[in-house]
């Protein structure tokens, strides 16, 4: 059994409240919740009982809150649990919230993957790859988006060009501009596809 350790009111919405088990931040309810279930500093708590409180009473408001951090722009499943976790929803709501997002389709990570991928330009599969990683996307969406995406030889002649406007059309200015589109996440055939168009043999590469 676990202990409330303390409850403290939050600096930017005095109606709620921090509520701090066994001396370390847990979830954030309502202060009326608080005062309704008796909750207080000193007191034995399952923290499973603490879940159901806030599932029981915040759950609308969590929703509320989800979708409107959705409407500014898409996010991933893990993006959404961040945030739900950051505003002090414990797992039991966080898991709630996701699954009726999921249910109205407002979020999916093979769709926010596609739509990720369609809107960057400048970078090869490794590089988006790595991007959507970083965003938290599922792996089986990416790796199903990425493979429904050919990346675009004409693009990456785009980034070539500019990497070199300037610079001598030499041999190693060539072979810096096939490094330089490889770190942005080009595949080696791509890349020596760009150079070709420069007149460039890919023996070398």
């Amino acid at each position: 059994m676990s202990e409330i350790t303390s409850i403290e009111p939050q600096i930017k919405d005095k109606t709620r409240c921090n509520v701090y088990v066994d001396g370390k931040f847990y979830c954030g309810i309502l202060l009326e919740t608080a005062v309704k279930f008796g909750l207080k500093a000193g007191m034995k708590v399952d923290k499973s009982r603490l879940d159901e409180i806030q599932l029981e009473t915040e759950k609308s408001r969590a929703l509320d809150k989800a979708m409107t951090h959705l409407s500014a722009s898409m996010k991933t499943t893990k993006q959404m649990r961040d945030f739900l976790a950051r505003k002090g929803y414990t797992e039991a709501v966080q898991s709630y919230v996701l699954e009726r997002l999921e249910y109205y389709k407002l979020i999916d990570d093979y769709v926010y993957c596609r739509a990720y991928i369609e809107s960057v330009k400048g970078k090869g599969k490794r590089a988006l790859e790595a991007d959507l990683i970083r965003r938290g996307a599922d792996g089986a969406a990416i790796s199903r988006a990425l493979g429904e995406t050919e990346e675009d030889e004409s693009e990456a002649f785009a980034v070539l060009a500019k990497y070199l406007r300037g610079k001598p059309n030499d041999r190693q200015t060539l072979y810096k501009g096939f490094k330089y589109l490889l770190s942005k996440g080009y595949g080696a055939e791509t890349a020596k596809s760009a150079l070709l168009k420069f007149g460039e043999s890919d023996e070398d590469y």
